[in-house]
Parts: C-alpha cells; sequence; structure tokens
C-alpha cells in the first residue's frame, strides 16, 4: 500500500511516499481503507521529535512509528473473525492516537478503539477533522468541570482545539469569550462564540471582564499573562507544557498554594468519546471546519501550511 512515511527526525521534507506492507489483521481488530486524515501539530511534534521529551515516545534516536496521521475517516474493508460491532463496508472515523498510521491507504484498529459509525450528516473529508480537536477540547472542558453560564475565555479559539473548545463550551451552556485573529473573526462567531476580541488590534490580557476558566488552545500564552482574568477560584490551562514545563509545575504548585488553579490533564482517545462527538454532530451542535484539503502525496506541502500556525481549523489529507 502507499503511506507517507518519515525514517528520521527533522523538518516536512523528510516525509516521503512509499510502498509499504499492508498492516496485518488480529482476529480483534478491522481494517480501514482510509478516505481522509489531517496534518495537526500532533504530527509535526512527533515528526520533529519536539520537544525533546517526545523521544521517549516515538524513539530515541529515530521514528519507531514511520506513518504519521492520528486522525481518520475511511470504510471497513475486513474484520477479525471476533469483531461483531462493525461489518464490511461500514463507513468510520475516530482517532489512532499514540499509534498513529493515518497517513496511509490502510490502517487496523481495535474492535473496541476509538472508532464509530461516522456521522450521517458529514463527508468523510469533514469526519476526518473532528477527533483529534474535539478529544482534547473535551478532555480540558471535563477537567475545569464547566457549568452553565459560568464564564470561559478561550485563547486561540480558531485553530482545531479552539474551533472544538469553542463549541462544545457553548454545548455545556458557557459564557464564551473567543480571542483570534482578525480573519477569523466571523467564522469564530459563527461557531457561536458570545464574544470575539481581535488580539492583532486589542490586548485581551487587559480585558475588564473576569472568568471561572482560562483555555489557551494553541499553547502561546501564560498563566502569568492571564492571571489578571481569572475570578479568585478560576482554573487556567494549556494545551502545551510551557516555557521550561512551567504548566507541569504550576499544577503542583497550585494544588497546594493560592485559589487560582493550574490544571494540566493528559486526554486519552477512547471510543466512547467518539460515539459521544458522533451524537452531537448528528445533533446539529458541532461543525467541522476545513481550512484546506491536500491529497496524500502532497503532505509535506500541507505540513509546511500547518507550521505556519495561520491555519483555521484543520487541514485535511485526501487518500
Amino acid at each position: 500500500m502507499k503511506a507517507m512515511i518519515h525514517t528520521h527526525y527533522g523538518p516536512p521534507e523528510v516525509l516521503h511516499l512509499a510502498d509499504v506492507p499492508m498492516p496485518v489483521l488480529k482476529d480483534n481488530e478491522v481494517l480501514i481503507k482510509v478516505h481522509a486524515a489531517t496534518v495537526n501539530r500532533t504530527d509535526s511534534g512527533f515528526r520533529k521529535a519536539e520537544p525533546f521529551i517526545v523521544r521517549f515516545f516515538s524513539g530515541l534516536f529515530k521514528p519507531k512509528r514511520q506513518i504519521l496521521g492520528n486522525e481518520f475517516a475511511g470504510e471497513i474493508e475486513e474484520t477479525g473473525k471476533h469483531v461483531t460491532s462493525f461489518k464490511k463496508g461500514d463507513q468510520v472515523f475516530g482517532q489512532t492516537g499514540d499509534s498513529f498510521g493515518a497517513h496511509a491507504e490502510y490502517l487496523c484498529l481495535p474492535e473496541d478503539g476509538a472508532v464509530a459509525l461516522k456521522p450521517v450528516t458529514m463527508s468523510y473529508e469533514e469526519a476526518a477533522a473532528v477527533c483529534d480537536g474535539m478529544m482534547l477540547a473535551v478532555n480540558y472542558l471535563r477537567a475545569f468541570n464547566i457549568q452553565k453560564d459560568q464564564k470561559i475565555l478561550i485563547y486561540g479559539a480558531s485553530g482545531s482545539i479552539g474551533t472544538a473548545a469553542v463549541q462544545l463550551a457553548k454545548y455545556y451552556g458557557a459564557y464564551v469569550t473567543a480571542v483570534c485573529n482578525t480573519k477569523n473573526v466571523e467564522t469564530v462567531k459563527s461557531l457561536g462564540a458570545d464574544r470575539v476580541v481581535d488580539y492583532t488590534t486589542t490586548d485581551f490580557t487587559k480585558d475588564t471582564e473576569l472568568y471561572d476558566f482560562v483555555f489557551d488552545a494553541v499553547g502561546k500564552t501564560s498563566y502569568f499573562h492571564c492571571k489578571n482574568l481569572m475570578k479568585p477560584n478560576a482554573t487556567y490551562s494549556a494545551t502545551d507544557f510551557g516555557y521550561l514545563l512551567q504548566n507541569v509545575f504550576l499544577t503542583l504548585w497550585t494544588s497546594f498554594f493560592g485559589s487560582r488553579k493550574v490544571i494540566f490533564p493528559l486526554p486519552k482517545e477512547n471510543r466512547k468519546d467518539i460515539l459521544f462527538f458522533k451524537e452531537i454532530i448528528e445533533t446539529g451542535h458541532y461543525k467541522a471546519v476545513i481550512d484546506k484539503r491536500y491529497p496524500l502525496d502532497q503532505i509535506v506541502e500541507a505540513t509546511r501550511y500547518v507550521e505556519t500556525e495561520k491555519k483555521t481549523g484543520n487541514v485535511v489529507i485526501t487518500v
């Protein structure tokens, strides 16, 4: 089968199209013909091995998993003899997590993995652009224990995690202030944000509003920059370790000292959440945001675009 692989760490150009063996189907697995996938910052981090801590998971000197891609949509090609939940021809979507493998024509996943029938209201490309952003966003919002009418500020509201967080926070009934750049203001408004702040014209850290939660969905700000925006018992979180791993240390420090908290949850993909995503999509509470689409053999160009950090929502790969 065709797949985009990387045999060593480096810039986007280390990715190249290759013929690789088909994955071997186990009795408890499904073989999926991939129709669409995405390129996201997780792929970039594991391809570059940045931060260095990534190497402890992906291989110290070279990547153990050569095929990236951790979200997909496709069709069941074959099922293992013990599989009962799926059948050949089922249209599915989901997430592969740290096993990756979606930048290929085929992949195998356990029947009880993070895979479910594709929402009937979505195309393959739209369904592929759901799970990574939503999985991260929903785990952070659950860690916040966000409640109806509470106020949340979401920084980086136009990325894949940010667009998911805006829609999920509204689903939970929160009042959402979203921070993004000029070109994405209208898009973010269309996702349901109650208020949008353009950070290119307004210093959001000088906002007079106080929030129950501050969520940095792109890892570009810090607790110290946002502290003045937080109510006395508010919580801050970011999708990044922060400078000198500060978010990890602040999680420990604020658990003992002070009323404001920093949390750093470690999301894990699972089938229950994929089914939850399918439900809220089909009931009209969520839509995928796609910036650009590239064929599999143009994944280097797609990756370069993702790493400009200017994408809106998701960058989709058609396989």
